[in-house]
C-alpha cells in the first residue's frame, strides 16, 4: 500500500488502547488478590461456581464475538449484501436447545471439563480423543484471532504489527493466569461494553458523513445490497436461508452446546437456573451485535460506492479486513480518540476470545490429561500447574500468530474453515451419547474418526476446488438495468454458467461451509449407531445414570412403558451421577 494512503493514530488513540489493556490486567490483578485468591482449581478454573447470569451471558457473547467476526461481517455485507444477516434466525434454536438439553445434563454432572462427560458415557479413550480434538481446534484458531486484527491495523495505519500481537497476547496471558475464570468473565463484561461502543461510534459518524440514514438507505438499495429471502435449497449455494438458518443452528450448537469455552461459563453459574437464564439473556445481545456489524457493512458500502479509492482498488477480495479498518480510520480520523475506541473494540474482541481459549485449554489439559495420571496431586500444586498451563498456552498463542504470519493471509480462510470442520464431529459425538442410549464406546470412536475424516475430506477438497466461492456484487451505487438488446447476451452467459456448474466430486467439494457442522454431525451419529449395533448395543443398566437426555422418551410418549423400556428410552436423568463424582475417580465404561 502507498504510505500516503495510510491513516495515523494520535496520542489520544494510543492512550485509549493502552487503557484497555491496563484495565483488563487490573481486573485480573483484583481477582488474584481478592476472595480466595485463586488458591484452588475450583476457584481458578470454575470461578468457584459462584457467577450470576448477567456476567455469564455477557461473557458468552464476548467469547463468541471474535475480532475476526467484527471485521469479517462488515466485509461480508459490503461484498455480498445482507443475506448473511439471516444467520440471526439460527440464534434462537442455537441457544434454546443448549438451554434445555445440554445445560441440564452437563450441569447436574458437576463437571469441570466438558469431556469428562464422554468418559462417563463411553470410555476414557473417547474422552481423550474429544479433548485432543478440542485442543487442536482451539490452538489453531487462537493464533488467527490475535494475528488478524494486528495485521489489518498494521496494513492501514502502520501500527507496529508485532507490538500489537505481543501487547494483546501478553496482557491476555497475564490476567488469565493471575485471575482465572472469574477475571476472564469480568473482563469479558468490560470488553463487551467497549465492543458495542466502538461499533456504535463508527456507525453514527459514518451515517452522518454519508449524508444521513435516508441517503445510506438509498445507496444500499440502489446498489442491490439489501438481499431478498433466498429459499434456494441447493446445499452448494454459499449463503441461503437454509444454509444460514438451518446449517447455522448446528454451527451454534457446536459452539454453545458442547464447546468447552462456552460450557465452562455455564458450569461456573451458581445454579442450573442461572446457567439457563444466561443463555436466554445472550440472545438479544447477540442479535444486537450481529445488527451492528451488518449495519456497519452497509454504511461502508454507502460511503464508498461510486467513488475511486486508490486503497480500496489495491485490495483483492480475500483482504477485506484491511478495507474495514481503512473505513473506520477514514470516518473517525477527525475525531481524536474515536479511532482508538474502535481499535480498543477490535482488540477487546480478540482479548475475550483468546482469554477464553487459554482458560478452557488449561482446564481440559488439567482435568483430562494431567489429573487422571497424577491422582495424588495436592490442591495447591494442581492450582499452580493450572496457572502454568494457562501461561504456556498464552505463549503458544504467540507462536501460532507467528506461524500464521509466515504462511500467508489466505491461510486465515483455511483456519476458519478448519474451525467449522472440527466442531461438527465433536457435536455429533455428544449427540450420539446424550440421545442414543444404545450407542457404545466402539461406535463413538468409529463415529468420531469417520466424522473427522469426512469433514476434512470435504474441507480440504473445497480449498483446492475454488468453484464454490460466491462472486462479489458490483461495487457501483446503482444496480445494472438490462436493456432488451442485452437479453440474449445475458441468457448466453447464464447458459455458460449452468454448463460450468460443478458435478461429481467437485459438486461435493462445493458444499457450503455453513453445512459442514450438520454434515459431519450426522455422519458421526449414523456411523456411530451402525457400529454400535454391529458390535452389540449398550443396555440400559450399563449406561451411567444422568448421562442421557430422554429425547425419545418424550417424542414417543404415546408408546406403552414396556416398549419404551425395550427401546432404551427411559434411562434416568437424575442427579445420581454427582454421587459417583464425589466418591472418587470417574468409572470407565468399557
Amino acid at each position: 500500500m502507498d504510505p500516503s494512503d495510510q491513516k495515523h493514530f494520535t496520542a489520544v488513540d494510543y492512550v485509549i488502547f493502552a487503557v484497555l489493556l491496563a484495565a483488563s490486567m487490573g481486573i485480573g490483578l483484583y481477582h488474584a488478590l481478592s476472595g480466595g485468591r485463586q488458591r484452588t482449581t475450583q476457584e481458578f478454573l470454575m470461578a468457584d461456581r459462584s457467577m450470576s447470569c448477567l456476567p455469564v451471558s455477557l461473557s458468552l457473547i464476548a467469547s463468541f464475538q471474535s475480532a475476526v467476526a467484527i471485521i469479517g461481517v462488515p466485509a461480508e455485507i459490503y461484498t455480498h449484501g445482507t443475506q448473511y444477516w439471516f444467520i440471526g434466525c439460527a440464534y434462537f434454536l442455537g441457544l434454546l436447545i443448549p438451554a434445555h438439553v445440554f445445560i441440564p445434563v452437563l450441569y447436574k454432572l458437576r463437571l469441570s471439563s466438558t469431556y469428562e462427560y464422554l468418559e462417563l458415557r463411553f470410555s476414557k479413550a473417547v474422552r481423550i480423543c474429544g479433548t485432543l480434538t478440542f485442543i487442536f481446534q482451539t490452538v489453531v484458531y487462537m493464533g488467527v484471532c490475535v494475528y488478524t486484527p494486528a495485521f489489518a491495523l498494521n496494513a492501514v495505519t502502520g501500527f507496529e504489527l508485532w507490538g500489537a500481537v505481543l501487547a494483546t497476547g501478553l496482557a491476555c496471558t497475564l490476567y488469565t493466569t493471575m485471575g482465572g475464570l472469574k477475571a476472564v468473565i469480568w473482563t469479558d463484561v468490560f470488553q463487551t461494553a467497549v465492543m458495542f461502543a466502538g461499533q456504535l461510534a463508527v456507525i453514527v459518524v459514518g451515517v452522518n458523513q454519508t449524508g444521513g440514514a435516508s441517503e445510506v438507505w438509498r445507496k444500499v438499495w440502489e446498489g442491490n445490497r439489501i438481499s431478498a429471502l433466498n429459499l434456494n435449497p441447493d446445499p452448494t449455494e454459499r449463503h441461503t436461508f437454509w444454509t444460514l438458518g438451518v446449517g447455522g443452528v448446528f454451527l451454534m450448537l457446536s459452539l454453545y452446546g458442547v464447546n468447552q469455552a462456552q460450557v465452562q461459563r455455564y458450569l461456573s453459574a451458581r445454579t442450573e437456573k442461572e446457567a439457563v437464564r444466561s443463555c436466554y439473556m445472550a440472545f438479544p445481545s447477540l442479535q444486537l451485535s450481529l445488527a451492528l456489524s451488518c449495519v456497519m457493512g452497509l454504511v461502508m458500502f454507502a460511503r464508498y460506492c461510486g467513488e475511486d479509492h486508490s486503497y480500496a482498488n489495491t485490495l483483492h477480495f480475500g483482504c477485506f479486513p484491511q478495507m474495514v479498518i481503512y473505513f473506520v480510520m477514514d470516518m473517525l480520523e477527525g475525531f481524536p480518540g474515536l479511532p482508538g475506541l474502535f481499535v480498543a473494540c477490535l482488540f477487546s474482541a480478540a482479548l475475550s476470545t483468546i482469554s477464553s481459549a487459554f482458560n478452557s485449554l488449561a482446564t481440559v489439559t488439567m482435568e483430562d490429561l494431567v489429573k487422571p495420571h497424577v491422582p495424588a496431586m495436592t490442591e495447591a500444586r494442581a492450582t499452580l500447574v493450572s496457572k502454568a498451563l494457562a501461561m504456556s498456552y498464552g505463549l503458544l498463542c504467540l507462536a501460532m500468530a507467528y506461524l500464521t504470519h509466515l504462511m500467508d493471509v489466505s491461510v486465515l480462510n483455511v483456519a476458519l474453515k478448519l474451525f467449522g470442520m472440527v466442531g461438527g464431529p465433536v457435536l455429533g459425538l455428544f449427540c450420539l451419547g446424550m440421545f442414543f442410549p444404545w450407542a457404545n464406546p466402539t461406535g463413538a470412536m468409529a463415529g468420531l474418526g469417520a466424522g473427522l475424516a469426512l469433514s476434512f475430506w470435504v474441507g480440504i477438497g473445497s480449498i483446492f476446488n475454488r468453484s464454490s466461492g460466491a462472486r462479489p456484487l458490483s461495487a457501483g451505487c446503482r444496480a445494472a438495468l438490462l436493456s432488451d438488446n442485452s437479453t440474449s447476451a445475458v441468457h448466453t452467459a447464464l447458459d455458460n454458467l449452468t454448463l460450468s456448474k460443478p458435478s461429481g466430486l467437485n459438486r461435493f467439494y462445493s458444499l457450503s461451509y455453513m453445512w459442514y457442522s450438520a454434515f459431519s454431525c450426522f455422519a458421526v451419529i449414523l456411523i456411530g449407531l451402525i457400529i454400535s449395533f454391529l458390535t452389540g448395543p449398550m443396555k440400559e443398566e450399563d449406561v451411567t445414570p444422568g448421562t442421557i437426555y430422554p429425547v425419545f422418551g418424550k417424542l414417543l410418549c404415546f408408546l406403552p412403558e414396556h416398549l419404551k423400556k425395550k427401546l432404551c428410552c427411559v434411562t434416568p436423568r437424575g442427579p445420581t451421577v454427582s454421587k459417583i463424582m464425589d466418591a472418587g475417580p470417574i468409572p470407565s465404561i468399557s
